[in-house]
């Protein structure tokens, strides 16, 4: 969810020069919320908030009204509730979510087969070959967001410019529910003004470390010396800051992407010591993680956990497997030898299981391989998991734990387009 609430939105006239601006950065306005009040037009206009409404649920996302409060994505639910009393808590339907966003990424490939998903609600589009099809990239993006509206009845933004950087930057400006175009030769200009917190890798503490020296905007970037960026930012990060400030980015639209990982966390309601219990909830998050790699047709080498203790602190820990696997039962074995080695002085409030390291899957079984049978039954639950539904079938193990069912799940890919 983006941190923009409208107050400053920008958008172009119809008649924007749009030259050079072949590419297009698409992002749906306040997705999950939107979706909840196209379900439920009597939410239209309200502050909403999506998240359970006990518990330490997190704000998955917000309508424009409830962030004009300072609601934000990953705030806690009470939190956003004090900001904003007025606020109406909608629980999340993430099916539905996903179905829609199906739908979204459709339309983008009946424009252009060069889409890049970045989340389920957003997208770069190259529209650079389509000229001859749907007109300049001003009309292609006009009739995209109209196709959106007719197909699923949502709105979405849309900045188009020379580059990826500056698309995104434009897109955000845009929201909600608009088009903002950055012709090729006006990239400097518009950019000067920016903050140097809208260049793409700075966080916080780099922003701090530049606006101490005086480097409060895009300009002031430029007008730096390149020596100077590296001191503050290191020479990494300062290259590339010195290249976008200067509207360069050779960043093409990927359309194939490898997943560097795969994870599920959760956050309990209450604090839980009971280590069985967490155990549990181990198991079935690496169970998850695993159905997700074989729906990816991938396996992974690494697998890690985090936990967070009840004074907040967090810890992680990996291990690389003997062979890399898709098996929830290998993964879930990983996780708990790694639980079962961490100091455990506290509660804990949060346990997340991830796979990393990932590689396509080799489809051919070894001589010697430890997981056939977990293998088999797992590909049997998968089966009837696309037949019956998540939860159909279990684990025994799993019946009856520790699931709080306040907590957000990982937000769920859109459309799979990945190796």
């Amino acid at each position: 969810m983006g941190r923009t609430d409208g107050r400053s939105r920008l958008v172009s006239p119809d008649d924007a020069d749009d030259t050079g601006a072949g590419i297009l950065h698409v992002d749906m306005d306040a997705f999950y919320a939107s979706v909840e009040v196209l379900d439920d037009p009597s939410l239209a206009g309200k502050p909403l908030i999506v998240g359970a409404p006990e518990g330490r649920s997190v704000v998955s996302s917000a309508s424009y009204e409830a962030r004009r409060f300072g609601v934000r994505s990953a705030m806690p639910v009470s939190q956003a509730l004090r900001l904003c009393p007025s606020a109406i808590v909608v629980r999340p339907h993430f099916d539905r979510y996903v179905a829609l966003s199906r739908e979204v990424m459709g339309v983008f490939h009946e424009i252009t087969p060069l889409v890049e998903p970045l989340s389920i609600d957003e997208a770069f589009l190259d529209v650079r070959g389509a000229r001859r099809l749907w007109g300049s990239p001003g009309q292609i993006a006009r009739m995209l967001r109209e196709r959106v509206r007719d197909a699923t009845g949502l709105t979405c933004s849309v900045g188009a410019a020379a580059t990826k950087h500056v698309a995104k930057m434009a897109s955000t400006l845009s929201k909600p529910n608009g088009l903002l175009i950055v012709a090729e030769a006006d990239t400097e200009a518009f950019l000067a003004p920016r903050s140097v917190r809208t260049l793409w890798g700075v966080g916080p503490k780099s922003a701090e470390s530049l606006e101490s020296r005086g480097i409060r905007t895009i300009a002031d970037v430029r007008a730096t010396p390149r020596a100077t960026l590296d001191r503050a930012l290191g020479a990494s990060m300062g290259e590339r800051i010195w290249h976008l400030a200067r509207g360069l980015d050779p960043r093409e639209v990927v359309t194939e992407r490898t997943e560097k990982s795969i994870g599920h966390e959760e956050t309990f309601h209450d604090d839980i010591d009971d280590v069985d219990a967490l155990r549990v909830e181990l198991r079935r998050l690496a169970d998850r993680v695993g159905a997700r790699l074989r729906a990816h047709d991938a396996e992974a080498r690494v697998v890690a956990i985090k936990i967070r203790f009840a004074d907040f602190r967090t810890v992680s820990r990996s291990v690389t497997l003997t062979e890399p696997s898709s098996v929830g039962q290998r993964i879930g074995d990983a996780a708990i030898e790694l639980f079962d080695a961490i100091d455990r002085s506290l509660a804990i409030r949060l346990v997340g299981v991830r796979a990393e390291s990932l590689r396509p899957a080799a489809g051919v079984a070894t001589l010697w391989d430890d997981d056939a049978e977990w293998r088999r039954i797992e590909e049997a639950l998968d089966g009837a998991t696309q037949r019956f539904g998540r939860g159909a079938v279990t684990r025994a193990a799993l019946l009856g734990g520790v699931r709080s069912g306040g907590s957000l799940p990982s937000h769920p890919r859109p459309e799979i387009h990945d190796h």
